[in-house]
């Protein structure tokens, strides 16, 4: 057997034993995107006084900035719970450990998510300005978050590179990727949907399709390895220059 089909073979191993159990994928995928909305609606009507559905409403400065990515963490634990109740549990459901293969992958598709989402963007600078394209709330955060408020803005960096990451990818290339998967939906479709959902939870509407285009490429690598690992891993690396603008203000 040549190595190439012994290489296929170990892919398709893998992602068997990820998508085993998966038909509570969509369960647990509808479940963390409504806590998420949920928690958005109750923090934002608590803040403002009326209810508006704003993903990443911002928040003050200290201890409860951290509080403005609630939403964004929920969306990880419904996959979690999940798995641990009706799957084999998440190292085994999706893989979500990197190992040094998701990290070599990762990297690679991270670092060409970051490329790729740089000139979309370029081009919609070109087209729409810099007003039209700058509602990214991190860009906010780190106008408002001042120069004494280092330990909290490092926090909230750590958060944006690890935490929803993690909490992400567990959501659409864990949960409903596996769950597509199990239903056997050709697997470019389920590259283009967990894209679109990517997309979507940003809630940045002149940047879509940057982001979409960076779904794309970061999905690419769960779709290379089978692992959610390789893509938390890409996630992460896309996700670092925007953390750096917490310490810029740029």
């Amino acid at each position: 057997m040549s190595a190439s089909r012994v290489g296929q073979g170990v892919g398709e191993d893998v992602r068997n034993r990820l998508v085993f159990g998966a038909h509570w994928g969509f369960a647990a995928f509808f479940a963390g995107l409504g806590a998420y909305h949920l928690v958005t609606v109750v923090m934002t009507a608590l803040r403002s006084g009326h209810a508006s559905v704003d993903p990443l409403e911002l928040l003050d400065v200290g201890p409860v900035l951290l509080l403005a990515f609630v939403p964004s963490l929920l969306l990880g634990l419904a996959p979690l719970v999940a798995s641990r109740r009706w799957g084999s549990g998440p190292r085994r459901d999706f893989g979500w450990l990197p190992t040094l293969r998701d990290v070599k992958v990762g990297l690679t598709c991270g670092a060409l998510a970051l490329l790729a989402g740089y000139l979309v963007n370029l081009v919609l600078l070109g087209i729409y300005g810099t007003d039209r394209v700058s509602d990214s709330p991190l860009t906010d955060l780190a106008e408002d978050g001042g120069r004494d408020e280092f330990v909290w803005l490092a926090l909230a960096a750590l958060v944006v590179v690890v935490a929803t990451p993690m909490a992400e990818e567990l959501l659409m290339r864990g949960s409903l990727w596996g769950a597509l998967e199990h239903h056997r939906v050709p697997q470019w479709v389920i590259l283009v949907l967990t894209a679109v959902v990517f997309a979507y939870l940003h809630g940045e509407p002149t940047r879509t399709l940057a982001l979409l285009v960076q779904g794309l490429v970061i999905g690419a690598a769960r779709w290379r390895t089978g692992r959610v690992g390789a893509s938390f891993v890409a996630h992460a690396a896309n996700n670092l220059a925007p953390a750096l603008l917490l310490f810029t203000g740029s």
